[in-house]
């Protein structure tokens, strides 16, 4: 059907066709919008992740180990002996004096309170350690 004819004489009827300009328009404008905001809805963590790759080179000096381990009353040891929380202090400020920096080891008894994990952690942080590591028994495979 078309609007206009070249004969003006006669009755305009209703007009059945729609008009899909407008909605054509409005919906190209919010694809636009979506593309572009939707690289803005995406979070991801920002990590600074460690290389998988062994050194080429073997390394000069092997770092000292130090095992700190924490028993279930809290009590912690310094290479499996008894050390007062002063004492740990002192020697955490010792440990990172020397060079290389020796690791810390960290075996906390599954029933230690975390509250004393995290202050023997924020002791050695503060004192400039930087080498922590958490040692665990592997899990053993149910047979069944």
């Amino acid at each position: 059907m078309s609007f206009g004819a070249f004969n003006h004489h006669r009755q305009p009827g209703p007009m059945s066709d729609i008009n899909v300009t407008p909605m054509v328009d409005v919906m190209l404008v919010l694809l636009v919008i979506f593309i572009l905001s939707a690289p803005m809805f995406t979070s991801a963590v920002k990590l600074d992740l460690p290389k998988a790759q062994a050194p080429a080179a073997p390394q000069q000096a092997e770092s000292a180990t130090v095992t700190l381990a924490i028993d279930g009353k809290g009590k912690v040891f310094w290479n499996n002996e008894p050390i007062e929380r002063e004492a740990l202090e002192a020697r955490l400020v010792e440990a990172a004096k020397q060079e290389p920096q020796p690791e810390l080891q960290l075996r906390a008894d599954k029933d230690t309170r975390y509250e004393v994990v995290a202050q023997v952690m924020a002791a050695a942080q503060t004192n400039g350690l930087t080498k922590l590591g958490f040692v665990t028994d592997p899990k053993k495979a149910e047979k069944k």
